[in-house]
């Protein structure tokens, strides 16, 4: 029993045995500790219940955690590769109490774990306690009969362990073994300590304290108990070796790179080779948990690391990215532990790849730069520092690159020029952000991301987390506090509300801290990087510097989500039935609804409209993985991923694919593959349902389409049964006979509406005589001439009304004007055949429109149609066309 895989699963099932609930670790980017970059000890998952801020369904737990020290004050990358153990990525080992047992349970779980489960010889061993800790002493002569020289008081922090300046905080009681005298060291507390022969592998923390003040302590009411133990130590430890590179999964990962790059782990080569295992694990493992790399943050960290494994690749001569083609070996030793690494390996191979195809480009461009600028430089010289900003700046070559590929030759850099020539550059950008109007208000956006940097969006793998308020904006200008009833803007360094963009609303929800509870109305992007949350203070005060915690709206996120991921099926279905120049030309994803649109030149059929809601749904009931993966935007284009309209892209891309095609070319293949940032679900069954519920125009050669998703879409499908319902009931058939009835209706009021309008026409011929009675009809110079004001007869209908007027004359002209009910009037005139040569209807209506106070008119010579606002002016009309013809 000495591979990891082994030890982690004795470790805790050791645990389980003895009461303790396995819980698994928690991800790399602290959910509940903002002031972390990376999860870096086993009990950062359990901080809130060791405050007592968070209660658990159990009081003891054992976890497996990978951890990451890269960043900040624990940063342990320059020594990685060239030391024993050194790492970036670790697993911590551990089991705490949460009030349950303490010191003498906690010593005695541990000693016999090693010496009795793991078989370690007791007389190897030696454990180190706070001085003052008299009580751990006792326990450890007692539990594991260790003589006085063996327990090692120690007087420094090393040996007592706080959360911060203050809160819980105790003594702690380290466990050493002696790999013998062959080896330089001493134990702790000696001159020699800092040498290998005596190595930690175990640290127990006794939670015993509340640190109140920096000079008050007092008793913890319920004391815990706190344990980390480095499995890549213990494991070196049983398999018998003094260097952690040497235990089986480093010399698997090891291996694999010496067989993928034809060079022996061996003289000047080892530290690359051990360099490239350990970042790999780390790379992978932070891909896995969210982090991609950027130029901030978290990402800027993890871009560091995987830099520097690719600058070894290139050290040991690798010609193409090699990283990537490590990762089966890291996922067959640590995917079984870890089943996020097997569900991200694609997207971690080609973020590994990516990064290491655009790095070498950078890479090959700054070492040419940088040989031409040091050409004349020796030993103890310095590269000035605007050379090393313009590799930064212009080139993108990080400055401790610069300064690792000159530390072979003695050279170093100038940082403060360098640092001078950045401000420079930042004060530019600075100035060319001062304006007026939209501009000058942005402003304070800008000043912010350049002083906070940019907000680390978490919300792509939670909806809660907490932060630390790193500003507070009202009324444009930055403020230090907000009281109750105030409306303000927050900045924070992390956060999981997704900030407006690519159409999709921003979250809400809420935001509390020890003093304040606010309400987010919205969150929007600002500055190129900042995710500006607009609140409203519900309750006391809240300050900048104040710890949150952050609620996104799980019901409305839920419902943005499903309606995101409708809008790319319904665009892929458009393209198949319409055709591949439906793009499309902007969006809105709302919680209620989804609305977008496509290029298209006509209006969508009924028939198009149903079996594009008929594809998008096929792929909803499949219940595929939506999964992401990040490639650059020409390789993502390349492979067939399209582009929204409106979206800004960098340089690297997230490619969102969802579904497996049935029909055409798309069968077999993955269905939707967009460029996207917004939120998606995890699965297409998450969406429900898709119902289209509208078809537009919204310009020339743009349509619009709006439908429902999930809850919403049933919700507007129950209406429509309760409607179709309540039709049958009132027309008293069943449901299934709704559209037989109203058809039937719809028939028999076309035949009462023909009749009306036979009999309307009569009417106004006079009474149903076919001519008209005799005194409606003059003869004017030789010329018969029908004149006659009509009401209730509908503009549409006069032209048929004039034809019959028409045949009843044989010879002659015909006039009539229609009033509606709104005392607008409609004149038609009709020529016989025989008189058009003479009189042209178009110059007799347009002569009665202007009486009607209209103007001009439209036809042909022997028909013709206008109208005016003034019908109380008909008979008026009648008799100038009348006039006309007298001459």
């Amino acid at each position: 029993m000495s591979g990891v895989n082994e030890i982690r699963s004795t470790f805790l099932d050791y645990f389980k045995k003895n009461g303790h609930e396995v819980v698994s670790s928690s991800p790399l980017v602290p959910r509940n500790d903002p002031t972390l970059m990376f999860t870096n000890a086993g009990m950062v998952q359990f901080k809130n219940v060791f405050t007592g801020l968070e209660q658990r369904p159990y009081s003891t737990a054992t976890t497996a955690q990978k951890c990451v020290r890269a960043g900040g004050k624990h940063n342990d990358l320059d020594n990685v590769g060239y030391t024993a153990r050194h790492h970036t990525f670790f697993e911590m080992l551990g089991n705490f109490s949460f009030g349950d047992y303490f010191k003498e349970r906690a010593i005695e779980l541990a000693w016999n774990l090693i010496t009795k489960e793991f078989g370690i010889d007791a007389k190897r061993l030696l454990v180190t306690v706070y001085h003052t800790d008299d009580e751990a002493f006792g326990l450890w002569k007692k539990i594991a009969g260790l003589s006085d020289d063996r327990i090692i008081r120690i007087p420094t922090s090393d040996n007592f362990w706080a959360m911060g300046d203050t809160g819980p905080c105790g003594p702690c009681s380290e466990i050493f073994y002696d790999h013998g005298d062959h080896i330089w060291g001493g134990p702790p507390g000696s001159k020699d300590e800092d040498g290998d022969r005596f190595i930690e592998i175990w640290n127990l923390v006794f939670m015993q304290y509340e640190q109140v003040t920096k000079e008050e302590r007092v008793d913890l009411p319920r004391p815990s108990i706190d344990t980390g133990m480095g499995i890549e130590r213990v494991a070196a430890l049983l398999q018998g070796k003094h260097d952690n590179y040497d235990i089986d999964l480093f010399r698997a990962l090891i291996a694999a790179s010496e067989e993928a790059t034809g060079v022996k782990a061996e003289g000047d080569r080892r530290a690359s080779h051990r360099v490239i295992a350990d970042h790999l694990r780390s790379s992978a493992f932070l891909i896995a948990d969210g982090v991609l790399p950027s130029n901030e943050g978290r990402g800027y960290v993890l871009r560091r690391i995987m830099r520097r494994a690719m600058r070894h690749a290139q050290l040991l001569g690798a010609r193409d990215p090699l990283m990537w083609r490590l990762l089966p070996a890291l996922v067959g030793q640590m995917g079984r532990a870890y089943p996020e690494l097997v569900r991200a390996e694609a997207l971690i191979s080609e973020t590994l790849k990516l990064e290491e195809t655009r790095f070498r480009k950078t890479l090959e461009r700054g070492l040419g730069l940088l040989s031409e600028a040091t050409t004349d430089l020796a030993e103890g010289d310095q590269l000035n520092g605007d050379t090393a900003f313009k590799l930064y700046d212009t080139f993108g070559f990080p400055l401790d690159l610069t300064q690792d590929a000159l530390r072979a030759r003695g050279i170093g850099v100038d940082t403060e020029a360098f640092t001078a020539a950045m401000q420079r550059q930042k004060a530019e950008a600075r100035a060319s952000w001062s304006g007026s109007g939209d501009k000058a208000t942005e402003t304070i956006w800008y000043e912010l991301k350049e002083k906070l940097g940019a907000t680390e969006f978490l919300g792509y793998d939670t909806e809660t987390a907490e932060g630390v308020v790193q500003a507070i904006v009202r009324d444009g200008k930055a403020i230090d506090s907000a009281s109750k009833g105030e409306a303000v803007q927050l900045v924070l360094n992390q956060t999981p509300f997704y900030g407006e963009s690519g159409g999709q609303m921003g979250d809400t929800g809420v935001i509390s801290t020890d003093h304040a509870k606010l309400t987010v109305t919205d969150v929007q992007k600002r500055g190129e990087g900042l995710f500006v949350h607009f609140c409203v203070v519900d309750d006391g005060t809240l300050k900048v510097g104040d710890a949150a915690a952050l609620t996104v709206d799980h019901a409305r996120r839920s419902r943005l989500r499903a309606n995101h991921s409708a809008t790319h099926l319904l665009h892929e279905a458009l393209r198949e039935v319409l055709g591949t120049h439906v793009a499309q030309k902007g969006s809105l994803v709302a919680p209620e609804r989804l609305r977008f649109d496509v290029s298209h030149p006509k209006p969508m059929s009924a028939e198009e409209l149903k079996i594009v809601e008929d594809m998008a749904n096929e792929i909803i009931v499949q219940n595929t993985p939506v999964t992401t993966r990040l490639m650059s935007v020409d390789d993502a284009i390349a492979e067939g991923a399209m582009a929204l309209f409106g979206e800004k892209y960098g340089d690297e891309v997230r490619v969102v694919s969802m579904g497996q095609g049935i029909h055409g070319s798309k069968a077999n293949r993955p269905y939707s593959v967009e460029l996207c940032g917004g939120t998606h679900v995890g699965a297409t069954g998450e969406i429900g349902l898709v119902r289209i519920v509208g078809e537009s125009a919204v310009g020339a050669g743009v349509r619009r389409l709006e439908a429902l998703t999930g809850v919403s879409a049933l919700a507007y499908l129950n209406e429509q049964d309760e409607r179709v319902k309540t039709l049958a009931t009132t027309l008293k058939v069943q449901p299934a006979d709704v559209l037989t009835r109203v058809e039937a209706l719809m028939d028999e009021r076309r035949k009462l509406e023909r009749e009306l309008n036979e009999a309307k026409k009569k009417l106004a011929l006079g009474g149903g005589e076919a001519g008209g009675s005799a005194d409606q009809v003059q003869e004017i110079g030789g010329i018969k001439f029908l004149g006659k004001v009509v009401t209730g007869v509908e503009p549409k209908d006069l032209k048929s009304l004039a034809d019959d007027g028409k045949k009843s004359l044989s010879s002659g002209i015909v006039t009539f004007v229609g009033v509606s009910e709104d005392g607008k009037a409609s004149a038609v005139v009709a020529v016989t055949d025989d008189l058009t040569s003479r009189f042209s209807a178009v110059d007799l209506v347009r002569i009665a429109s202007a009486a009607l106070g209209g103007k001009g008119g439209g036809g042909r010579a022997d028909m013709a149609q206008a109208g005016g606002p003034d019908g109380a002016k008909a008979a008026e009309a009648i008799a100038a066309v009348g006039a006309a013809l007298a001459g």
